[in-house]
């Protein structure tokens, strides 16, 4: 049994399932535990996903559980709370979810947790402060999906504009995940050639197409929910990536909602920025050198999530 991973899943939704749908489909873990207010709900997931079982790269265990169940899982994924709401922000949502999440992880340490966490619901940032405040856990044990999902989406457009694939893009958004986060154009590259390079080689490619990408990037969810309702196979996906960077010990670099404790200038904060990930949780943070322009961005993204969790926090 010491071999066996076992993980969590707080939350069924449509963020929850797409994050299991993908965990069976690329055999990531041994174990998958759904927990869901909504008990009969997360029942008809479990028979539903089983039934996919024949087909899965190798066998997984899933079942609907308990908060017992957290006591030995290696890793409890949160993606519970409500949803954003057609032309709400990320952070209109805070209070009513970080209610929502303290009784979630009182309950999840009350099995005698002794994991990491990886938290999905938004506003992820400041969610993810409040988990490590509840729990006690070491910082480095507590992750938040950041702007893992929002640096695939800019290098997806990145790649479909220059017609390259999107793998070999290499590129950053860091700071909040919402409205104030902030591409690193400085340390952008595809395959080895710096961005700049890249642009300045192909003269019928404008630079001034960077900023109309970012925007597309930065607005993405807005668009996707006034037509679909709602994102989370994009998001899903995100979530697996920084599962198996976990549960492998592949120490991998994504960029994670990471507790700063004196990193880019600022401490007692959550914020997506660029993180070795292991078995441990976060290795160690990369800071990187930002621009003017990108540290004054940055500065700003961070003093937002810190005015805005003032009330959760005090």
């Amino acid at each position: 049994m010491e071999n066996i991973n076992r993980v969590v899943l707080i939350g069924t939704g449509a963020v929850g399932c797409s994050y299991a749908y993908s965990m069976i489909n690329q055999g990531v873990a041994e174990e998958l535990v759904l927990i869901d207010v909504n008990e009969a709900k997360a029942e008809g997931e479990v028979m539903d996903l089983n039934h996919g079982m024949p087909f899965a790269p190798s066998p997984i265990n899933v079942w609907h559980g308990s908060y017992r169940d957290c006591e030995t899982a290696d890793l409890v994924v949160i993606t519970a709370g409500l949803p954003q709401k057609p032309g709400e922000t990320r952070l209109e949502l805070v209070e009513k979810n970080a209610k929502i999440f303290k009784q979630i992880i009182q309950n999840v340490m009350n099995s005698k947790f002794n994991g990491i966490f990886l938290v999905a619901t938004n506003p992820v940032d400041i969610l993810t402060y409040v988990t490590w405040k509840v729990s006690g856990l070491p910082k480095e044990r507590v992750i938040g999906s950041g702007t893992v999902l929002d640096s695939a989406r800019l290098r997806f457009a990145i790649g479909q504009y220059l017609k390259v694939d999107t793998r070999n893009v290499h590129a950053a958004i860091i700071g909040e995940h919402g409205d104030t986060e902030l591409p690193v154009w400085s340390h952008a590259a595809v395959g080895i050639e710096p961005l700049k390079t890249v642009l300045e080689n192909k003269k019928e490619i404008s630079k001034e197409c960077l900023q109309d990408i970012f925007v597309s990037v930065r607005d993405a969810a807005y668009h996707i929910i006034e037509r679909k309702g709602a994102t989370f196979y994009g998001i899903g996906m995100s979530l697996v990536r920084i599962t198996k960077a976990i549960l492998n010990n592949e120490n991998s670099i994504l960029t994670v909602s990471s507790y700063l404790n004196g990193e880019y200038g600022h401490s007692d904060v959550y914020v997506g920025v660029p993180a070795i990930i292991n078995r441990s949780g976060i290795r160690e943070i990369i800071e990187l050198k930002l621009t003017e322009k990108e540290k004054t961005q940055f500065d700003h993204s961070v003093n937002v999530l810190k005015e805005t969790m003032k009330p959760v926090i005090s």
